[in-house]
C-alpha cells in the first residue's frame, strides 16, 4: 500500500476512534430499514401523483459520492436496488449526530431517516432527520470508484469491483435471471431438478483431465466430477424419464477467455427422446431466456447482433470442417494421415492426439471462430464420443451435436448409448488410448456399467455451458467477466 493510502487509512482508523469515544458502536447489530432506494423514490412518485405529503422512510446503503455545499451538504447512498441523493442541513441533526456526520468518509455504511422530495433539479432526495453509522470504512474505495479498470484488481477484489461498476453488477443479475429463466423453462416441461455427488470415485462423463482429492476417512481418493452426466444417466434407468442438474463442474486444465477451472453446466437428460428433440429444446429454451434478459432474440456481442430466434442452422460436422479448413477427414480415416494433412497445413501437432482429439482441434480452430450465429454442428465421429449412439445408417459416426454462437461452443447433445456390451468396449478402447499418453480420456465406470446392464430407453441428453450462455447476453469477452470469484494465479 502506498504512503499516501496509508495516511488516509490512519485518519480513518482515528475518526473510528473518534466515533468510539462518544459511545457510538460504529458496528451495530442491526438497522431497520423501511425502504430500499428504489422503493423510497416509488413512494415519492406515488405521493406526488395523489398530490399526498410523503411520509417518513428509513433507508441504509453506502456512501458514493460527497458535495459540500456550506450549510447544506448532499451524499449519495446506493443500496442493493439503486441509488437515492441525502441532504444534510445545518440544525436538522442534533449535535452528537452532526459530529458524526463530521467523520463520516466515503464508503462508510449508514442508516438514515427523512421525508423524501425533489430538488429544483427534480432529482429524488431525503431531507435527513436521522443518522445511525453502520459500518465503517477503513479502506478508502478505489481513486475513480466509478470506473474501476484495473483487471487483476477487478477479479481478485470482486467485492471493490461490484461497488465500484453498475455494469458488473448488471452482469451478475443478468446471470441469476438467466438461470432462473432455464430452471423454470425445463421445470414447465415436467424434468425434475436433482443434484449428484462432486466428489466421485471415478472421474467420467467427459473427456478432461481431474483434480484429485483425498478422503482420510475411508483413505481413498476421490475425483472433483468433470461432469454429472453418469449419475444422471443412472437417475434415467431407476425411472426418472426426465432430470436436469445445474451445478460446478472442475476440470484441471489450462485457462482461458472461454475456460475456468471450475465452471457451472446444465445438463439435462430426457427418456424416449433422441438429439434431435433435444435440438429443438436447445433453441426454444436459449431464444426464450434471450427474450427474458435482453429483450429479444436479438444481442448485442461484440460488433454483431446475435439472433437466437429458433430454428438455428443446421451443419454436418464434416461439411462444416472441410468448408473452414479445406480438409475431409472422411479423406483421412487414421491417425497419421490426418496428422499429416494437419502438418502441411503447417498446424502444431501434439504427437499423443489421436484422430478424434485431432479432428476436434480442426472444429476449434477453422470451424469455431466462423460461428458467430447460433449454429448446430451435428453427426461427430464415433470416436470423438464414447458416450454417444451411432448413426444407424453409418456406424463411423455418432447422433450428437454442438451448438455455437459468438465463436465458441455452448451446447453438447448425444443420442445416449444404452447398450452396456458397446458401452464398455468403447471404455476399453479409451484406456488403450491413456496407455498410449493421451490423460483426458473417459474412465470405465463399473457402477456405471452395471446401471446400465439394468436397461436405459433411448434417451436424449444434454450439456450447456452456462458461462459462456451469460457472456453472449451480456457482451462478455472473457469467462471471467461472467464468473464472481474465477481462479486466478497466487500473486508472488
Amino acid at each position: 500500500m502506498s504512503s499516501r493510502l496509508d495516511h488516509i487509512a490512519q485518519k480513518r482508523r482515528e475518526k473510528l476512534d473518534r466515533i468510539r469515544k462518544r459511545g457510538i458502536d460504529p458496528y451495530p447489530h442491526r438497522y431497520h430499514r423501511s425502504h430500499t432506494t428504489e422503493q423510497a423514490i416509488a413512494l415519492l412518485e406515488q405521493c406526488e401523483a395523489g398530490g399526498k405529503e410523503t411520509p417518513l422512510v428509513s433507508v441504509g446503503g453506502r456512501i458514493t459520492a460527497s458535495r459540500l455545499m456550506g450549510k447544506i451538504s448532499f451524499l449519495d447512498l446506493r443500496d442493493g436496488s439503486g441509488k437515492i441523493q441525502l441532504l444534510f442541513s445545518q440544525g436538522r441533526l442534533d449535535k452528537q449526530q452532526g459530529e458524526l456526520f463530521d467523520d463520516l468518509d466515503i464508503g462508510d455504511i449508514i442508516g438514515v431517516s427523512g421525508r423524501p422530495f425533489r430538488t429544483k433539479s427534480r432529482e429524488p432526495t431525503i431531507e435527513v432527520e436521522g443518522l445511525t453509522l453502520l459500518a465503517k470504512s477503513l479502506q478508502p474505495l478505489p481513486e475513480k470508484w466509478h470506473g474501476l479498470s484495473d483487471v487483476d484488481k477487478r477479479y481478485r477484489q470482486r467485492y471493490l469491483d461490484l461497488i465500484a461498476n453498475a455494469e458488473v453488477r448488471k452482469i451478475f443479475r443478468v446471470r441469476s435471471q438467466a438461470i432462473t429463466a432455464i430452471r423454470s423453462f425445463l421445470n414447465k416441461r415436467g424434468f425434475l431438478e436433482v443434484e449428484t455427488p462432486v466428489l466421485q470415485p471415478a472421474a467420467g462423463g467427459a473427456l478432461a483431465r481431474p483434480f484429485v482429492t483425498h478422503h482420510h476417512a475411508l483413505d481413498q481418493d476421490f475425483y472433483l466430477r468433470i461432469a454429472t452426466e453418469l449419475h444422471l444417466k443412472r437417475l434415467i434407468v431407476g425411472g426418472f424419464d426426465k432430470v436436469y442438474e445445474l451445478g460446478r463442474i472442475f476440470r484441471n486444465e489450462g485457462v482461458s477467455t472461454k475456460h475456468n477451472p471450475e465452471f457451472t453446466t446444465l445438463e439435462s437428460y430426457e427418456a424416449y427422446a433422441d438429439y434431435n428433440d433435444v435440438m429443438k429444446m436447445v433453441e426454444k429454451m436459449v431464444g426464450s431466456v434471450a427474450r427474458l434478459v435482453a429483450g429479444g432474440y436479438g444481442v448485442e456481442f461484440g460488433n454483431t447482433t446475435i439472433d437466437f430466434k429458433p430454428p438455428w442452422p443446421r451443419l454436418s460436422l464434416r461439411q462444416a470442417v472441410k468448408k473452414y479448413s479445406g480438409i475431409d477427414f472422411e479423406q483421412y480415416p487414421d491417425t497419421d494421415s490426418l496428422r499429416a494433412e494437419m502438418v502441411r497445413l503447417k498446424m502444431e501437432v501434439d504427437p499423443k492426439k489421436r484422430r478424434g482429439r485431432l479432428i476436434d482441434e480442426l472444429i476449434s480452430t477453422f470451424v469455431e471462430p466462423k460461428l458467430i450465429q447460433p449454429t448446430f454442428l451435428l453427426d461427430y465421429p464415433l470416436e470423438m464420443s464414447p458416450l454417444a449412439k451411432a448413426k444407424p445408417d453409418d456406424g463411423r459416426l455418432v447422433e450428437r451435436f454442438e451448438a455455437f454462437a459468438g465463436g465458441m461452443e455452448i451446447a453438447n447433445a448425444f443420442t445416449e448409448l444404452n447398450d452396456p456390451i458397446e458401452q464398455r468396449q468403447r471404455f476399453l478402447q479409451q484406456q488403450k488410448e491413456r496407455r498410449a499418453g493421451d490423460e483426458e480420456v473417459e474412465t470405465a465406470d463399473e457402477d456405471f456399467l452395471a446401471a446400465l446392464e439394468y436397461g436405459m430407453p433411448p434417451t436424449g441428453g444434454l450439456g450447456v455451458g452456462i458461462d459462456r450462455l451469460v457472456m453472449l447476453f451480456t457482451g462478455g469477452q472473457s469467462i471471467r467477466e461472467v464468473i464472481l470469484f474465477p481462479q486466478l494465479r497466487e500473486k508472488p
